[in-house]
């Protein structure tokens, strides 16, 4: 059935693509996250053991999120290593790095999914898409906020 939402097939097409990195992006952080969740160490122990799991908490929902956008677009949704793999902009981090590496590892991979969002942005916004414009502006706040908390445990 075709899809009449007032935004061409073209841009859907290249709004759901930008989606896909975000989407590959935010899983590919979100398996870094739980990762370090279960294998940090060391006498921040606790607090970072809390605040990793409240992060993949939150990403374990916003991917469910940006997957149902593209799929409300019209197009397929990836949902494969795979095809994660071939999108995202993050590197999986080698072995288990220490506590402190762990939180620059995450800040960096914060602050990809926030430039991936970002980048789609203008498109979104040419083709007056707001509800993806609201999930993209949504998605920058949450996590330019861990970054920020993050960034806060490399202080002092």
């Amino acid at each position: 059935m075709k899809i009449d939402i007032g935004i061409s097939e073209q841009d859907r097409t290249q709004i759901a693509d930008g989606l896909s990195r975000l989407l590959a992006d935010s899983y590919t952080l979100y398996l870094m996250t739980h990762n370090f969740h279960w294998n940090v160490t060391g006498p921040m122990f606790n607090t970072l053991h809390l605040m990793f799991e409240q992060q993949y908490t939150e990403l374990a929902l916003a991917v469910d999120l940006i997957a149902e956008r593209i799929r409300a677009l019209g197009c397929p949704a990836p949902g494969t290593y795979q095809a994660f793999q071939k999108l995202t902009s993050l590197a999986e981090p080698e072995g288990v790095p220490n506590a402190q590496d762990m939180i620059r590892q995450l800040v960096r991979g914060q602050e990809a999914v926030i430039k991936t969002a970002r980048s789609i942005a203008p498109v979104a916004d040419k083709a007056a898409d707001e509800p993806t414009l609201d999930l993209l502006t949504q998605r920058m706040q949450v996590h330019e906020k861990n970054a920020w908390m993050l960034r806060s445990l490399l202080e002092g």
